[in-house]
């Protein structure tokens, strides 16, 4: 009864509408409504062949209200009805979500009927919580992969960037931390994915454990930018549903860059002017509204921890969208090409990759553990090319020597398949037995490994 009180209480009592005055590109000019009507409106545009084209409100022109669709614009022409439909974007989430797949819209896509709506609206566009009701990050997250674990340690809250370029095993990875982080719900944003590549991860890759708590939020690259920009937002809202409700919630978003063309897409539709790379000033406004949504809830609630690729431009990893997403998070995460050439997956460059968090997460023999460890892969790659070449003479240096024979073990632990899951413990342990094989065992052998903070 609640519920369609709730679905009365949102019946419009009068329908305000407009025309069609010109459509320029995917932008539609619509004149007759423009003081009823703010930027995020919607309407529905009526086309000549009896089909209906949602469009949202991006800016105006004098009195003209200038609309991007949410669909193809074939049958949209001058004189077109145009009728007001919600003021402000809102979705009714509700538990019943978990396990299915659904659209940038919130209507589900996986072919197992309709979803179950909240009672509650939530907002699409809402801001983070204020900064001084947010609690602090919590312990330790176990996230399956050991690479991960042990020289990128997570905090629950903590925001985390993994850059690549295409091809180099980001949804892999993504797939893999879905599967086996010590999270209550997953929140899964495929934004601008490949469409063949989506049933792929869902059923290859997450699998059906992993989908049972989740929720998967598609946008195909070939939806309109509108599309691909709500997906992002709706991916936030739902995890900002559940930490509400207490879960500790875990947000895999693939990927940032593709929210970012979106923006960019839409912001010069509007007539704002090119900056860095042909990025808008908004994608830069609105990079930090969107990623801020993530991280600690505020006190009763739970935390959102945030993992979320940035496609890399031509492996260019300072290119403008990339420099701004790891001035804003908590840690990044680097794939790296030459890696995954060589067989290792995930290919993560460990002496690229750093969590602000972990350190102070850590107890203190771990980082002892894991500063010698990275020590050692630095002099190696120091020295790789001389190695390889053969230019280096074993018993110059004992340093580089120790570092040769630590890193095919090294190497094998950083190396993970997909179906293999390491718990936090062991891997530490794991990492600690290699290191006991050589140098490092004199600095080590004083110290007694604790179990994970």
């Amino acid at each position: 009864m609640q519920s369609l009180i709730q679905e009365i209480e949102r019946v419009h009592t009068e329908r305000r509408y407009g025309r069609v005055t010109g459509v320029r590109g995917l932008l539609v000019e619509v004149a007759g409504i423009g003081q009823h009507v703010s930027i995020g409106s919607r309407m529905e545009v009526e086309t000549r062949d009896w089909r209906r084209v949602a469009v949202e409100v991006v800016g105006f022109r004098q009195q003209t209200a200038l609309c991007m669709p949410y669909d193809m614009l074939e049958g949209v022409g001058v004189g077109c009805k145009a009728v007001l439909t919600h003021s402000e974007p809102v979705v009714f989430p509700s538990s019943a979500w978990l396990g299915r797949v659904v659209n940038a819209l919130g209507e589900p896509i996986d072919g197992k009927g309709p979803i179950s709506h909240g009672t509650r609206p939530r907002l699409l566009r809402s801001g983070p919580p204020p900064a001084h009701d947010r609690q602090r990050v919590g312990g330790k997250i176990d996230l399956g992969v050991r690479a991960l674990n042990a020289f990128t340690s997570c905090c629950r809250g903590q925001r985390m960037g993994i850059f690549a370029g295409s091809g180099v095993g980001k949804s892999v990875l993504l797939s893999m931390v879905a599967r086996y982080s010590d999270s209550d719900v997953s929140v899964i944003g495929l934004i601008g994915e490949r469409g063949r590549e989506v049933q792929e991860f869902i059923e290859d890759d997450l699998g059906e454990e992993g989908l049972a708590r989740s929720v998967v939020v598609v946008a195909t690259s070939d939806e309109s930018a509108l599309m691909r920009r709500q997906a992002a937002h709706l991916t936030l809202t739902l995890a900002e549903y559940f930490r509400d409700a207490g879960s500790e919630v875990m947000c895999l978003m693939d990927s940032v860059t593709r929210f970012a063309m979106a923006q960019r897409e839409i912001g010069l539709a509007g007539g704002e002017p090119p900056t860095s790379k042909g990025y808008t000033p908004t994608v830069f406004t609105e990079l930090p509204r969107l990623l801020e949504r993530a991280g600690p809830g505020p006190r009763g609630a739970g935390n959102i921890t945030g993992l979320f690729t940035v496609l890399v431009e031509g492996d260019d990893h300072n290119e403008p969208v990339a420099d701004a997403v790891r001035g804003i998070l908590d840690g990044h995460i680097v794939m790296e090409r030459a890696i995954a050439e060589r067989g290792r997956y995930p290919a993560i460059n460990i002496l690229k990759s750093i969590s602000r968090t972990m350190p102070r997460c850590n107890s203190d023999d771990q980082n002892i553990l894991v500063r010698e460890a990275k020590r050692y892969m630095s002099v190696y790659s120091d020295m790789e090319e001389m190695i390889r070449l053969g230019a280096y003479r074993q018993g110059s240096n004992p340093e580089v020597d120790a570092a040769i024979a630590y890193n095919p073990y090294l190497e094998e632990f950083l190396g993970q398949w997909k179906d293999d899951v390491t718990t936090m413990d062991q891997g530490y342990e794991r990492l600690r037995e290699i290191m006991m094989m050589g140098p490092a065992a004199e600095i080590l052998s004083e110290i007694q490994l604790s179990g994970a903070a």
